[in-house]
C-alpha cells in the first residue's frame, strides 16, 4: 500500500490547483521542466520508437517532447487519477490509459519514462514499478527520484547507489545523472 492514498492525493492537488505542475505535485513549472530535460537527453531522437509514460499526469512530458521536436512514433501515457488521465487525452490527442502500473496489464514499448510517478510509493512498490515498467521496455526505462535517506512521511526518498544495486539485480545496465536538480536524481536502464 502507497504512504498516502494517491487517487486522493492527486484529486486533491487537482482540485486545488487545476491543470498546472502543482496540479501534479511539483513545486512549479521551471522544476517539471528541468526533469523532463534531464529524462529528453537520455532518451536519444525518439522519432522511430514507442514510448509509454508511467504516470503521465496530464500529458505535460509529450507536450514537453513536442515542444523539443522530439515526439516518439507513438505515445501511450498511463495514469491511476481519471480526471488526468480525461485531460491528457484531450491535451496530447494520444492514447491515455487510466492503470494501476503495480496490478494491472501495462504495454510493451521501446522506452517506458516515469517523472514523478513513484514519489509516493512505498520502497517495496518502487522496486515493482521499476521491475514492471522495465520489463515491458525494449530499449529501457528512464525515470527521476527525490534523493535521500529513507523516512518517514508522505514522500519516498532513495540514495542513488540503493536504487542502482536494485535495477542491477534486474539484468539492466545501470547509469545515474545528478547535477540537474538538488534533491533529485534520474536513472537510465537500458537492456
Amino acid at each position: 500500500m502507497a504512504r498516502i492514498d494517491q487517487k486522493n492525493f492527486y484529486q486533491n492537488n487537482y482540485n486545488t490547483y487545476g491543470i498546472s505542475a502543482e496540479g501534479v505535485a511539483w513545486d512549479s513549472e521551471r522544476t517539471q521542466k528541468r526533469r523532463f530535460s534531464a529524462i529528453n537527453s537520455c532518451l536519444g531522437d525518439l522519432k522511430n520508437d514507442t514510448l509509454v509514460d508511467a504516470g503521465c499526469g496530464f500529458g505535460d512530458f509529450y507536450l514537453y517532447l513536442k515542444e523539443k521536436n522530439n515526439l516518439p512514433k507513438t505515445y501511450t501515457g498511463l495514469d491511476l487519477c481519471e480526471p488526468m488521465v480525461k485531460e491528457a487525452q484531450v491535451r496530447t490527442c494520444c492514447k491515455i490509459i487510466q492503470r494501476d502500473i503495480l496490478r494491472q496489464t501495462i504495454p510493451v514499448a521501446d522506452w517506458y519514462v516515469a517523472s514523478g510517478s513513484m514519489n509516493l510509493l512505498t520502497r517495496l512498490e518502487t522496486r515493482l514499478f521499476i521491475q514492471r515498467c522495465f520489463e515491458k521496455s525494449r530499449k529501457g526505462f528512464v525515470f527521476n527520484l527525490l534523493q535521500g535517506k529513507e523516512c518517514e512521511g508522505i514522500y519516498n526518498y532513495w540514495l542513488p547507489y540503493e536504487i542502482s544495486e536494485f535495477c542491477q539485480t534486474l539484468g539492466a545496465k545501470v547509469q545515474i545523472k545528478e547535477g540537474y536538480m538538488e534533491g533529485d536524481f534520474t536513472v537510465i536502464l537500458s537492456v
